[in-house]
């Protein structure tokens, strides 16, 4: 059953009329009608009462298997044995920052691709080939800030083999853990290299010992861990990598079906100014030619262009094989399965089916939304009004898509309960006129990620006072962002005793009451002060120090082991032996 159903397409589901769903909410104490898109809980609520079970799905994904039978067929099955080949195999780079997972790939490809990343820090996932001897490697670089987890993760899923990157002179870390775990979710095989080894605090016993805390257990020790000591650095160890990979790529026998439409995974798309949208797919069986039909997502269109890891064109690629495909209708999403289509009209027919049901799903699940108690923009405003929730507004967008995925993520961790993020919009390209009126109208700030926003955006983010800031590294966003939320946050307050004043004597005043004769047995008590009064430990009433005087001087503050005399705002119920304790309110630095 698909979310956001009607009672009428519920109803005849279950074998029942639209009235016998409202009739049966009616009486829960839901007023809906026949039309109106039901939350989740709604259509729990009446399956079970008729005793059905029902899996709720998102709009389309029924028609999308159906979809995938009618033009694939079934291209899901078992393959012929007789046509499989041996394939090269792919290896994904994991690790943590800064462990040297693209300087060992430098050295593999004995190219330099860290010189063009910025501070270091790769920050989408490269696709390279490499030829050893007579046969040839794929490797997959992913990034090692824990943002990019989502990207790792997709890495992992097209992998055959992991190469796990841990420094010696630094040891397991958390993103460690995290690839371990992404790549058993995978239930690909692990190689650990150690790298930095030719440091003089490299400890790989040390290394080995985690590992063996975290389940893989070297070979050295009598595991089935494969570890190979290296330094990228100076390229030690870097052969010996290679050879314990093409020996693991015999034995797991891979192969593929190099004939046939291609299948494929796309590891990365991007709006490229001069290319239009652009797509690094590693084609996963059959071939893909320059010309072929394809579809990824919604996205469709004709290849125009296959272009390699070293930027050279080609006419077709085979399996395993990481190619830029050129041709698409919009920019597809890392993760999306890329497949040949028989035609255009059938890739285009796909497409826009599949981009129907995004759009119907967004619809669907908003009125769903909106038909579940509390959510009502009355309510909302109600919140905000009352200071209970600010909205930090946010137009986002990015170079590629899986950092828009992965800056998305980092950026919902930090929500507090205060203080809600909403994504107004997120997009892959430059920033543009669009984007600034759309933040000018819901008074947002837009952050751009290795974009830049044209001079016609920049004037007229300067006309509409729309703040703009780009960023090339992901933790400074993260960094401003909390700062910004952290701003946004209602002040904190503690109290902070400054004073404590016994009661010794108590004098009636005439036009003024009563006076407090008081002795400070500790801090300072200061003039116009907040003031609780105890008596036996129990707080009887709160309120300011109105006078203080010492003998027959008014005086501003009265320091510990001085008598006194107060007089308090409006309080006259004042008794021997009471104490005075005052306090001030300081604000907390929020975190």
């Amino acid at each position: 059953m698909e979310r956001g159903s009607t009672a009428q397409d519920l109803g005849p589901k279950l074998n029942r009329s639209a009235g016998d769903v409202v009739r049966y909410l009616l009486l829960q104490g839901e007023m809906v009608t026949a039309t109106q898109a039901l939350s989740d809980e709604m259509i729990e609520l009446f399956a079970a009462e008729l005793g059905a079970d029902v899996r709720l799905v998102d709009p389309g994904e029924e028609q999308e298997a159906a979809l995938q039978a009618r033009y694939f067929g079934d291209e899901d099955g078992e393959e012929d044995e007789s046509l499989l080949v041996p394939r090269p195999p792919v290896i994904t780079v994991m690790g943590h920052v800064d462990h040297g997972k693209t300087k060992l790939l430098d050295r593999i490809r004995e190219t330099n691709v860290v010189a063009g990343e910025a501070g270091g820090i790769t920050q989408h996932i490269g696709a390279y080939r490499v030829e050893v001897g007579d046969r040839w490697m794929t490797f997959i670089d992913t990034p090692g800030h824990e943002a990019f987890t989502a990207m790792r993760a997709r890495g992992a899923e097209v992998t055959d083999i992991v190469v796990l990157v841990v420094a010696a002179d630094d040891g397991v870390m958390p993103q460690t853990v995290e690839a371990i775990n992404h790549a058993r979710a995978a239930g690909v095989p692990i190689v650990v290299a150690i790298n930095k080894i030719d440091r003089e605090d490299a400890d790989p016993n040390r290394v080995m010992q985690q590992l063996s805390e975290q389940g893989l257990v070297p070979e050295a020790w009598g595991g089935d861990t494969i570890t190979v000591e290296l330094s990228a650095l100076q390229g030690l160890g870097v052969d010996d990598l290679l050879e314990q990979l093409l020996v693991l790529a015999e034995v797991l026998e891979l192969k593929a079906n190099p004939e046939g439409p291609g299948r494929g995974v796309v590891l990365e798309g991007n709006l490229d100014v001069g290319r239009g949208p652009v797509a690094t797919v590693i084609v996963q069986r059959g071939h893909l030619d320059v010309g072929d039909s394809v579809v990824a997502g919604p996205a469709w269109g004709r290849v125009k262009a296959l272009i390699d890891d070293r930027g050279e064109n080609i006419k077709r690629a085979g399996p395993s094989m990481p190619v830029e495909v050129l041709g698409f209708s919009d920019v597809p999403s890392a993760g999306d399965e890329l497949r040949v289509t028989p035609d255009l009209q059938t890739a285009r027919t796909i497409g826009e089916q599949r981009s129907h049901w995004a759009r119907v799903a967004g619809f669907t699940s908003s009125a769903a939304a909106s038909a579940t108690p509390g959510a009502k923009l009355e309510d909302i405003f109600e919140q905000i009004q009352r200071g209970e929730t600010a909205t930090l507004n946010l137009v986002v967008r990015a170079d590629v898509q899986g950092s828009l995925e992965a800056l998305t993520e980092a950026l919902r961790k930090l929500e507090r309960d205060e203080v809600k993020l909403s994504f107004v919009h997120r997009a892959v390209g430059g920033i543009t006129e669009n984007d600034v009126q759309l933040a000018a109208a819901s008074n947002a700030t837009i952050i751009g990620f290795n974009v830049r926003p044209d001079r016609r955006a920049r004037e007229l983010a300067a006309a509409q006072g729309v703040e703009i800031r780009t960023y090339e590294i992901i933790y400074k966003v993260l960094e401003d962002i909390e700062a910004a939320m952290v701003g946004m946050l209602a002040p904190e307050f503690e109290e902070v005793v400054t004073g404590e004043a016994e009661v010794r004597e108590v004098f009636r005043v005439p036009r003024v009451g009563a006076v407090a004769g008081c002795y400070v047995r500790s801090g300072v008590i200061t003039r116009g002060s907040k003031v609780r009064f105890l008596r036996d430990g129990v707080i009887i009433w709160k309120g300011t120090i109105s006078s203080l005087r010492r003998f027959k001087d008014d005086v501003r503050e009265v320091q510990a082991g001085f008598e006194c005399g107060v007089g308090l705002s409006d309080f006259q119920d004042l008794h021997q032996g009471d104490v005075i304790e005052t306090f001030e309110e300081r604000e907390i630095q929020r975190t």
